[in-house]
């Protein structure tokens, strides 16, 4: 069994070594990981459960989001979100739990299509980048973005730069000053730059956001 030290020391070696890559590649970022720190990106084990969540997610709150997990998840006790438990259910009963009738239809179809093989979920961490994405999006509701979420929250792909997050193209406007004379093609430049840690690049992106984000107004006579 690896120690603990052991995984620490690694953690350390290899943010050294993230460090200088974007040092040289791109001093920009490089700042941004100096103020943040090391990764903390942690891989979401089930892979069908990390669909589901992809499904439910789509333009909704994160509050909201959980929420219809949990109503799911209580709705499918005791044997928990699975292709099998999920294709019991009907357009209706996923509705009841909060889902909109086309996020209903897809979660279906997901789970017929992870249930029939037509998506090998055990085969996925094998095959390249571009070969998962043309997999996923064979379920109806899961696009380029979210295929790409899966290929770094999921499979755990260093190199991945996922271009139609809004995130981050917002984080990229503000580092480098992007007005929107700056078009598509600039924003992959900058992404060609931070190869072969893309997905480390866009994570930083995502905390500068964080770090940036401004807060709520304390609206007039709430506690402080």
């Amino acid at each position: 069994m690896v120690s603990w030290h052991s995984r620490e020391r690694n953690r350390v070696i290899e943010h050294r070594k993230i460090q200088r890559h974007f040092s040289t590649a791109d001093p920009i970022l490089a700042k941004v990981i100096k103020q943040v720190g090391p990764v903390t990106l942690k891989r979401q084990r089930n892979r069908f459960q990390t669909l589901v969540q992809s499904i439910i997610s789509q333009q909704i709150s994160m509050s909201a989001a959980r929420a219809i997990r949990l109503r799911l998840e209580k709705r499918l006790e005791p044997d928990g979100i699975r292709p099998e438990t999920i294709a019991r259910l009907s357009v209706e009963q996923l509705r009841e739990i909060g889902l909109s009738r086309p996020k209903a239809g897809y979660m279906l179809d997901l789970a017929q299509k992870c249930g029939d093989g037509t998506v090998p979920l055990s085969r996925l961490a094998r095959m390249t980048d571009e070969r998962v994405i043309e997999q996923l999006i064979q379920v109806k509701g899961i696009g380029r973005w979210s295929a790409q979420m899966f290929l770094i929250f999921s499979l755990g792909r260093p190199d991945v730069f996922p271009l139609d997050d809004l995130g981050i193209r917002t984080a990229i406007a503000r580092l480098y000053n992007f007005t929107e004379a700056h078009g598509k093609q600039h924003y992959l430049e900058v992404g060609d730059r931070w190869k072969p840690y893309a997905t480390i690049g866009s994570w930083y992106c995502w905390r500068f956001l964080d770090l940036n984000r401004k807060p709520k107004k304390q609206k007039p006579g709430s506690a402080a």
